[in-house]
């Protein structure tokens, strides 16, 4: 006959066990499966969201589970509860800091060195406007944002004349690991897109080169393709780009 509560106890830690490694599951095919095309980007987000959430039931119920081999009958398996908190917490950790970066940041996803004039699409222009988060430049309410989150994202001045800034900005995009879209040197802009890493997201990249006393002014626009805050991705790539560029 089984002991009291043997039963529960059981059920409790295939419980704690499952949560653990369906919370990794989540967290692991999330990015991959919206990169594949098995979902699309907000599916993609939204199991992240969920891992947090499974993740955290793991290491409570893992956490109290630990607790209980205090009591001499429930000190068998004691690998189980704590596989469910490691499972857990690996699972929790990333959306939990995805969080924290979401409130440290502006929810914007559309980032420039020129308010005035944003540098425009031409060669992107049409997959940006088929994109969630289209074409336009959101105008003063972006600005503000920016402006006080990203003080340092300004214009870039070079000696080199426009010709020669070109060059130099498409073999700086390059090494940011972009995929150079389009070039026109007479015009002075080059577009760009670069793929972040987990999710697979496309995010577009036009950058400008005009004459400014005997050398030239560089401007960067770095916009996300989808979601309303790109958790301040847009601003790390301009900043990347115009250090390869000084």
């Amino acid at each position: 006959m089984d002991r009291p509560g043997a039963k529960t106890h059981n059920y409790v830690r295939t419980l704690a066990l499952v949560l653990g490694l369906i919370a990794v599951a989540m967290i692991l095919a999330s990015g991959p499966g919206t990169r594949a095309g098995w979902w699309d980007w907000k599916t993609g987000l939204g199991m992240v969201k969920w891992s947090f959430y499974v993740g955290a039931a793991a290491v409570v119920v893992g956490t109290a589970l630990l607790l209980l081999h205090a009591f001499p009958r429930y000190r068998s398996h004691l690998w189980i509860p704590l596989t469910a908190i490691v499972c857990g917490l690996v699972a929790a950790i990333p959306p939990f800091y995805l969080l924290h970066l979401a409130g440290s940041v502006p929810p914007i996803h559309d980032v420039t060195t020129d308010f005035v004039d944003p540098p425009a699409f031409v060669f992107l222009a049409e997959i940006r406007r088929k994109s969630d988060n289209g074409l336009d430049y959101g105008g003063d309410a972006i600005a503000a944002q920016q402006k006080k989150a990203y003080p340092q994202i300004k214009p870039l001045i070079v000696k080199a004349p426009p010709k020669d800034a070109v060059q130099g900005a498409i073999d700086a995009a390059r090494s940011c690991g972009w995929e150079v879209m389009s070039s026109d040197a007479p015009a002075g802009r080059i577009e760009a897109t670069d793929t972040t890493a987990w999710f697979g997201f496309k995010d577009d990249i036009v950058i400008r080169v005009r004459p400014e006393g005997g050398g030239s002014r560089v401007d960067v626009r770095s916009v996300s393709r989808v979601g309303d805050s790109d958790l301040g991705a847009n601003a790390a790539r301009v900043k990347k780009f115009l250090s390869k560029m000084s």
